[in-house]
């Protein structure tokens, strides 16, 4: 049995290969804020729910919490520099980057493989983590466009069969 070492659990946990998403919403002051989230997953269609999960320790953290708003962004396969722009807390995460404001107030980033608009409805602990549900009000999708992977601590795409018309 192995001992479960947080940096040993990580490379465990790394061998499950995720998605990854960039979710923006705002700050207090209104300003666009974004993070990259690997945790994302769904929940339910009926209601329609999404789960994901955020360090309790993120800077991030009050801007999540249940009644605000966040746009999921499913990166696609060749959003490598999103992700990793969006993973660096930083106050110039927006600058020079190409996005629109949503009606919402939102960020939208361009060439997503998907986007959800969402609320959050509920929060819980979850260990260092807090899990974030979240009900998806508005969505859009691109079936032409292949998704980002992460996996073993490294960005891949899929290799997805030819897309059929039908």
């Amino acid at each position: 049995m192995n001992l479960l070492s947080p940096q040993e659990l990580r490379k465990a946990f790394s061998s499950f290969a995720t998605g990854v998403t960039v979710i923006t919403g705002f700050d207090s002051h209104a300003q666009a804020i974004g993070i990259t989230i690997s945790s994302f997953n769904t929940v339910s269609l009926e209601p329609p729910l999404v789960l994901w999960s955020l360090s309790e320790r993120s800077a991030f953290m009050p801007h999540f919490q249940v009644g605000h708003r966040q746009l999921i962004h499913v990166l696609e396969r060749s959003q490598e520099d999103l992700a990793m722009r969006f993973a660096k807390t930083n106050s110039d995460q927006f600058s020079g980057l190409e996005y629109q404001i949503e009606s919402s107030g939102l960020a939208k980033l361009s060439g997503c493989v998907a986007h959800l608009e969402c609320e959050t409805v509920a929060t819980y602990p979850g260990g260092d983590h807090r899990i974030i549900v979240a009900r998806v009000d508005d969505f859009a999708y691109d079936l032409e466009r292949d998704p980002l992977i992460f996996s073993r601590s490294q960005f891949m795409g899929l290799n997805l069969p030819e897309k059929s018309l039908g």
